[in-house]
């Protein structure tokens, strides 16, 4: 007994296993992460060097040239990039497709590590991290008062808000763009220090030896212990004021003798800018296996608690909201995959003619597309515009195998067989066609899957996905298919005024096109000639066409980037970033500018 007919015998056998076809299916969509396209990108390691003070040169030549000579060795590395500038040194390596990016990371450790004494001691410890596309912020917040400083700003949200957006599921970091830290900033009087005859590393060292927290042990007694908290830590300009420096003809020289010494920002080299104004900006970077429209609702949902919460004049905006755009593309997939199923079942009933027979096939696409989510969650695929495009394309293939089971038991029911036995014996007799079909149409997807670089990992999740729902659908035919046409399709079926219509139709249609075709048999070589000449023009507009890797698409933002001159000042570049921020100002359709 052949699985087709052990299906219309067992009916119930039959419902239940195309059932849990759809619930696992279901269950595997709603566990599949969402992203726009698929993970392309290739493993980048990143290895940033922070080293106070130091020029750029020195920067090139004491950490960038050593560091970068001891990672050029690592095999896998594609490209290696450095730059120097100001205080830091930033090396990137980006590693061929096929490297696996922890044993990439871990390989640049181990080079970094083995240099590290060639190193100046006073840099600061190498930062070496694997930089994915998923690392970016996908949603900005933009907070900005006017009662408050940029220090106050950063200090509420550091307590109040950044940890509890941490907490929202599918977070992985905030960070602060625009930050301001408390810090106590000494400004050193160069006149004054010549004439005690101290230095800066005088000053430097009496800050280090006396601005001290140091654990002062406990005091015990027969029945108790007590710990002895010493307060040593200096928090006010005062007390800072009050650090000896030195000692000059019994005189206590002070910190407050030869410096100004003020409550200000650690750093003052940063600023952002929300439409015009002062702004401090978190960015929310989301997990990598997170769902980014699962990650925006909870984050917008948490923050419209919080900013109900906000100190009087404080007030904050989701500024940019990747999500969006995601969010839009994935609707107008779902929108397109409604439209391609009522053309399909337009189709069908037009050239079926009958409600009954186009019940059959038509089941067969939810049923095929909802269980390829389950191979696309075996497979680690997500949900994207790329898998949803398979989708599309599959509406109209899944339902050829039931088309043509359907046809062909249809068939036998006119020839006056019984629906039980004409889905039988229908289904044995084009039983292989329809898995030779199934094969095929698999076959010529499939490939894509193998495909190298970034084309391969582009189109392996769409090639897989069509071909997995081409397989599926097969199944469907030779199981739920001929078990739908024993218990819907009747014997004796009466047919009515558009069924004749139509039939005139499709009679007239047959014999136009037979007249056609006899006249193209008649003038072959022309016909040989034309199709040539065709070919011939498909190559030479093929050649002409542009190439790129996707097609670019309008998300409604504008991006400018800009580098100023070496040692140009925060002033210097905040005046022509506010000169470009007014020229996108004066656009018509500008919703909101970020700097």
């Amino acid at each position: 007994m052949s699985l087709s007919e052990l299906c219309v015998r067992r009916p119930v056998f039959t419902t239940v296993m195309t059932v849990m076809m759809v619930l696992i299916g279901a269950v595997s969509y709603q566990r599949l992460s969402v992203r726009e396209y698929p993970n392309i990108d290739e493993p980048v390691v990143s290895i940033v060097t922070r080293y106070p003070g130091a020029s750029p040169e020195i920067i090139e030549s004491q950490v960038t040239q050593v560091i970068e000579g001891s990672v050029a060795g690592i095999e896998g590395i594609d490209v290696l990039t450095s730059s120097s500038r100001s205080e830091s040194s930033r090396i990137t390596a980006r590693f061929r497709a096929t490297v696996n990016p922890s044993e990439a990371a871990s390989d640049v450790r181990d080079r970094v590590g083995r240099v590290r004494g060639r190193l100046p001691d006073a840099i600061d410890e190498p930062i070496i991290t694997k930089v994915e596309a998923d690392a970016q912020p996908i949603i900005y917040i933009s907070f900005a008062s006017k009662r408050h400083s940029s220090l106050q700003i950063t200090d509420y949200l550091d307590r109040y808000i950044v940890d509890r957006l941490k907490n929202v599921d599918g977070v992985a970091d905030v960070t602060i763009f625009g930050e301001r830290r408390y810090a106590m900033r000494v400004w050193l009087d160069d006149q004054r220090l010549a004439a005690y005859q101290l230095t800066t590393t005088d000053v430097e060292n009496a800050l280090k030896g006396q601005n001290l927290e140091l654990p002062s042990g406990r005091i015990e007694s027969n029945d108790r212990e007590f710990n002895v908290l010493s307060r040593t830590g200096l928090n006010t300009p005062e007390q800072f004021r009050q650090i000896v420096v030195k000692r000059a003809d019994g005189m206590l020289v002070r910190v407050g003798d030869v410096a100004r010494v003020d409550l200000g920002a650690a750093d003052e080299r940063r600023q952002a800018l929300y439409n015009g104004d002062d702004a401090v900006t978190l960015g929310i970077v989301k997990q990598a296996v997170a769902n980014p429209l699962d990650v925006s609702k909870g984050v917008r949902s948490r923050i419209d608690e919080m900013l109900t919460e906000l100190p009087d004049g404080m007030t904050g905006e989701v500024a940019y909201d990747t999500s969006v755009f995601i969010d839009r593309s994935i609707k107008a997939v779902y929108h397109t995959i409604l439209e391609a199923v009522i053309f399909v079942v337009l189709v069908i009933f037009l050239f079926l003619r009958s409600v009954r027979a186009t019940l059959i096939p038509i089941i067969t696409i939810p049923v095929s597309l909802i269980t390829i989510f389950a191979m696309m969650f075996a497979l680690g695929f997500t949900v994207n515009t790329l898998t949803l495009l398979a989708m599309v394309l599959a509406i109209g293939l899944v339902v050829d195998d039931a088309i043509v089971v359907l046809e062909n038991v249809h068939r036998r029911i006119e020839l006056g067989e019984k629906p039980f036995r004409a889905a039988i014996e229908g289904t044995k007799e084009i039983a292989f066609a329809v898995v030779a079909m199934t094969v095929t149409l698999a076959a010529v997807y499939a490939p894509l899957a193998f495909s190298t670089g970034r084309t391969g990992r582009l189109f392996i999740e769409f090639a897989l996905t069509l071909a997995g729902s081409v397989i599926v659908s097969g199944f469907v035919a030779l199981t739920l298919s001929p078990m739908m046409c024993s218990k819907i399709l009747k014997e004796h079926e009466t047919h009515n005024f558009l069924y004749r219509a139509l039939e005139w139709v499709f009679e007239t249609i047959t014999a136009t096109y037979r007249t056609l075709l006899k006249g193209a048999l008649v003038i072959r070589p022309f016909v040989v000639v034309a199709t040539i000449l065709v070919a011939g023009a498909a190559v030479v507009l093929y050649s002409n066409l542009k190439g790129e890797l996707s097609p670019v698409e309008d998300r409604g933002v504008i991006q400018g980037f800009g580098v100023a001159p070496e040692g140009s000042t925060l002033d210097f570049v905040l005046r022509y970033a506010q000169k470009t921020q007014e020229v996108y100002a004066k656009i018509p359709a500008m919703k909101s500018t970020f700097v």
